[in-house]
């Protein structure tokens, strides 16, 4: 009689997950999900955040089919029961501070993980994207599946094209937001971010905003925004962020949206070698087309 081996993964909240077989019934926040997706593997049931509403952010979904795999719900309205109806045997979470689920109330994540083993990758400022990466990929592989062999060199390529167009004379200025609404924007912290932190290691000229409160965002009018004269904007596109059209009653955002290459740009992107092959091939092709008309 054969005998299964045990399943385990040591998280990035220094937790073992254990299975008594490798997990196949998975239970993801949105964008794990779709880095999952991404290395094969078909989640049951998916999850928002305290920023996501009752239907899930497309922004986040990557090539997740949305149709098919149920949407269970986000933040504080996400009971456990219905995690748990799901008949999971693992969750998969992302984690910003190396202790806390993303996704999950604090009491609805223990109750999970009396039921269910719950695996976190850190995501937050201390982790390269590369190390993201290589940390889901980890978690994919202990699952048995992994992003093909292709998938490799074609990051390798979109990485030498990035860095090619960074390195001209003409260095295009580069600035990341996410637009709070005609009065505010938060722009971000480059080093906050481990994809912008990967991009600047690529050459881009991202402009840091001015020192004061808040990690991640500093969070000022759109005049100060506009004064920072980016040549291209990474504009946050989850749902939670306002839209160009909510944002053109004011004056300095049109003198920004005219200047600028406005470019879609999601903090919570899949952290996949395919969906980074994406970001750093869409960057480069900007950043080239802008230094060109350069005058």
């Amino acid at each position: 009689m054969e005998h299964s081996t045990p399943w385990e993964f040591s998280d990035d909240r220094g937790r073992l997950a254990v299975a008594g077989d490798r997990p196949v019934r998975i239970v993801a926040y949105i964008q794990a999900g779709a880095t999952l997706w991404d290395h094969g593997i078909r989640p049951v049931g998916l999850f928002g955040s305290q920023h996501d509403g009752a239907a899930p952010d497309p922004a986040k979904s990557g090539e997740l089919p949305l149709t098919e795999i149920p949407y269970l719900g986000s933040g504080g309205s996400l009971h456990p029961d219905t995690v748990l109806e799901a008949e999971p045997d693992l969750v998969v979470a992302v984690t910003y501070d190396g202790e806390q689920v993303y996704g999950l109330e604090q009491k609805t994540a223990l109750e999970l993980e009396a039921h269910v083993p719950v695996a976190t990758v850190a995501v937050g400022p201390g982790r390269s994207l590369a190390e993201v990466r290589e940390r889901f990929a980890a978690l994919a592989g202990s699952l048995g599946r992994g992003e093909p062999l292709s998938s490799a060199r074609e990051l390798d390529a979109a990485e030498d094209a990035l860095r090619q167009a960074t390195g001209g004379a003409v260095r295009p200025r580069v600035v990341a937001l996410s637009p709070g609404g005609p009065e505010r924007v938060h722009l971000a912290r480059p080093g906050a971010w481990p994809d912008l932190r990967a991009l600047a290691e690529h050459g881009v000229g991202l402009v840091e905003p001015a020192a004061g409160s808040g990690a991640n965002w500093s969070t000022v009018g759109w005049a100060e925004a506009a004064a920072m004269a980016p040549d291209i904007v990474l504009m946050d596109v989850r749902a939670n962020a306002a839209r160009p059209e909510e944002l053109r009653a004011d004056e300095h955002w049109r003198a920004l949206e005219a200047r600028a290459r406005l470019l879609p740009w999601n903090p919570e992107a899949p952290c996949s070698r395919r969906a980074h092959t994406r970001f750093f091939t869409l960057v480069a092709d900007t950043v080239r087309a802008s230094a060109a008309e350069s005058p």
